[in-house]
């Protein structure tokens, strides 16, 4: 079973904001008062001022930001902090990459796990960045990463798809 996942992450409020600036970003609600946006090609198009992706290692480690990306990452984020994350599963295996933007700068990250890695004792770097920006764990539930609820769907365009 797989799992591919690029979206950006904080509060609804906070995002109903973003998503005002780009007309392709859907924000869908989480557990927690957090809701996400997630990072298809429209909203990623709506994001690069400069039009370019940077190549691997680029954008805080992140090998699909561009320079106007982040620069909105940064202005977003006087507002409140907001995350980017990506994951990439199948079979059980796979890797993770997260960061958090405070006050217009990279706060926490970029966290990654390589695949084959062992989760660290702090935990898996969506989880560090979801703690960061608020979220705790409940009863009954793995980690953040469950609690607020991102294993609802399977793909970032399964999130992008608008339900009634």
């Amino acid at each position: 079973m797989s799992y591919e996942l690029q979206a950006l992450i904080g509060t609804q409020e906070l995002l109903a904001v973003a998503a005002a600036e780009v007309p392709a970003a859907r924000v869908v609600p989480l557990a927690q008062g957090l809701a996400l946006i997630p990072v298809t090609s429209e909203v990623l198009t709506g994001l690069q001022s400069d039009g370019s992706v940077r190549g691997p290692g680029g954008g805080a480690g992140f090998g699909w930001h561009s320079d106007g990306f982040e620069l909105r990452l940064a202005a977003w984020s006087k507002a409140g902090p907001i995350a980017c994350v990506e994951a990439e599963y199948f079979g059980g295996s796979g890797t993770q990459r997260a960061a958090v933007w405070v006050d217009g700068k990279v706060a926490l990250g970029p966290l990654t796990i390589g695949e084959f890695e062992p989760s660290p004792d702090e935990g898996t770097p969506i989880s560090r960045v979801l703690r960061r920006i608020g979220a705790r764990t409940e009863e009954g539930r793995a980690d953040e990463f469950e609690t607020v609820g991102l294993g609802r769907h399977r793909t970032t365009a399964g999130w992008a798809e608008p339900t009634d």
